[in-house]
């Protein structure tokens, strides 16, 4: 057992180190135990959000089946913020923050106790970049098992899910639907335990983290409540070991060509722009060279082939009926667009994992072949221009078109931007300018899916742009643009822009522009003032003044 228990034998066999025996002893272990390897069983469990209320039950199973292999499980629990109920509010700042609490908090623990294996079970956005991230800088035998998605919920006969509700506000107030039905879809929308279920962020991070070897796979399909995220429980035990006694490290599995696979399967199912954001922040984790240019790269190459929610019709659950992820992974490997090379949490490569995958059935309407793609390119565009110089990104399905020229208005908030949309004062051809939210001048970076969601209830979807140095919700859809960097905080052209300034979106050259002239810019630019940071104490002012660019992934452990 040596090698296997290369970390907690630290504490477990050094004479000099009785107390800490002790307590192991304390907490039920014999000398026999001691002797075993320790595996660390983390998951982003607490009551109050559906994506996460279950998860402890998660982990109890995996702690179960852990024990059944001769290995000691503990299980401990990291924080999670919901987005759903933050959104629109001051506590949504606290969201992309909460990424680096979660890996801050499992790197400690984990290294403070000395666990030689760790099992993350993450439900919520923000849960799964921030466990993997901590998995990279632990760089100890590890794998991920995802909470799983919500099922879908039903009002008057129509599939509902969390998006359901913020749009259902824009059409209540453009009289679209009665208070009586506004009600109904709210109480209807989310029928118990599971993540959003769309491919909004965090299933566009399941999907990652299964198609980088990460998880098991079916891991980023298998629903919540169901006899298959049971089963996954149970697996863990098996390649928990299996991953300590050959040493299949993070390090080993997380590399450029299994980031690559993990984009490609993302945009190939429209995953959220808080793709581009947090695989950054992974590869600079573990020390990758990826960039933003590279998002692009792929996405010129990949076809949008899933009609899946914000954009499209269908939900995880229906990814799961016809054969989960690992359906499509198989066809897109057998397409040639995945490197099947690459080492997974099973101990096999992706290859191998996927040989007895049964092949897609395209006589169904989620997922469609290659030669007749939604899209015949990619959906995530990575944007520059004299707006963003060091980046921006959009999530364009082609369903909004592919060019957007119009007027600014300007939000230095946004509860300003919320307000003008809801009381009809945005009109064809706007673009909505949300500013002074980024990492720093949010701080937190929170997500608009309020407004976008506005916008679209109001029918407003195809008319208008909205651009900011914020992010957007995996359910957000739209003409709409986010992480434009530099953020305005820091003297980005975003904060120098006016009302009537003329903005050109263009998803076909990649491109976002304001007509000034570079002489206009620079006057303006030596009569703006930096505006105080919104937060002067706590974490968020300990964030504002460490977090690295949106272009940067948002990191705040690297200066």
């Amino acid at each position: 057992m040596s090698k296997l228990n290369t970390y907690s034998s630290k504490i477990t066999q050094d004479d000099t180190l009785p107390a800490a025996q002790s307590m192991l002893h304390a907490v039920g272990l014999t000398e026999e135990d001691l002797q075993k390897p320790q595996v660390g069983i983390v998951s982003n469990w607490y009551e109050g959000n559906p994506c996460n209320m279950h998860l402890d039950d998660l982990g109890k199973k995996v702690k179960k089946s852990v024990q059944q292999k001769d290995l000691i499980g503990f299980q401990f629990t990291t924080i999670g913020v919901s987005d759903g109920m933050s959104m629109g509010t001051a506590g949504m700042r606290y969201s992309l923050p909460s990424r680096e609490i979660i890996a801050d908090s499992i790197e400690a623990l984990t290294g403070a106790q000395h666990y030689d294996a760790v099992v993350a079970i993450p439900g919520c956005d923000k849960n799964m970049p921030g466990c993997l991230m901590a998995l990279l800088r632990l760089n100890r035998p590890s794998l991920v098992i995802y909470g799983g998605t919500i099922k879908s919920g039903c009002y008057n006969g129509e599939k509902l899910n969390i998006v359901s509700s913020f749009e259902a506000l824009g059409e209540r107030n453009a009289g679209n639907i009665s208070e009586e039905d506004f009600r109904g879809i709210i109480k209807n929308a989310c029928p118990g335990p599971g993540a959003c279920g769309g491919m909004y962020t965090a299933n566009t991070m399941a999907v990652a983290l299964e198609a980088m070897g990460m998880a098991l796979p079916y891991s980023s399909s298998s629903p919540a409540v169901s006899q298959e995220k049971e089963e996954e429980c149970e697996k863990a035990a098996h390649a928990i070991e299996n991953l300590l006694q050959q040493n299949i490290l993070p390090s080993t599995i997380v590399t450029k060509a299994s980031l690559t696979n993990a984009i490609t399967v993302a945009v190939a199912l429209g995953g959220s722009t808080n793709l581009v954001l947090h695989l950054l922040a992974v590869a600079r984790t573990g020390n990758i060279d990826l960039k933003m240019e590279d998002f692009q790269e792929i996405n010129k190459k990949v076809p949008l082939l899933a009609d899946l929610k914000p954009s499209g019709q269908f939900l995880m659950e229906d990814i799961f009926k016809i054969g989960g992820t690992p359906a499509v992974m198989k066809y897109l490997l057998n397409q040639g667009f995945l490197d099947g090379s690459c080492m997974t949490v099973t101990g096999k490569t992706l290859a191998e994992n996927l040989a007895e995958i049964p092949e897609i059935n395209f006589e169904q309407e989620v997922v469609k072949p290659v030669e007749k793609p939604l899209k015949k390119d990619g959906h995530l565009r990575v944007l520059f221009g004299n707006l963003a110089s060091e980046g921006a990104v959009a999530k364009i399905t082609g369903k909004e078109g592919e060019l957007f020229k119009g007027t600014a208005k300007v939000y230095n908030s946004e509860e300003e931007a919320n307000k003008a949309i809801l009381s009809d004062k945005i009109q064809k051809g706007d673009v909505i300018v949300i500013r002074y939210v980024g990492p720093k001048g949010g701080p937190g970076m929170p997500e608009m899916l309020k407004p976008t969601s506005a916008i679209m209830g109001k029918g407003l979807g195809k008319e208008v742009a909205l651009i900011t140095d914020g992010r957007f919700s995996g359910g957000s859809h739209g003409f709409v643009v986010g992480h434009v960097t530099p953020e305005a905080q820091n003297g980005g052209v975003i904060g120098l822009l006016e009302d009537g300034d003329e903005i050109t979106i263009d998803a076909v050259n990649n491109s976002i522009d304001v007509k000034l002239s570079n002489e206009e810019i620079e006057k303006r630019k030596e009569s703006w003032i930096e505006p105080p940071l919104k937060a002067s104490s706590g974490y968020l002012y300990k964030y504002a003044k460490t977090v690295a660019s949106a272009s940067e992934g948002c990191v705040t452990d690297q200066f």
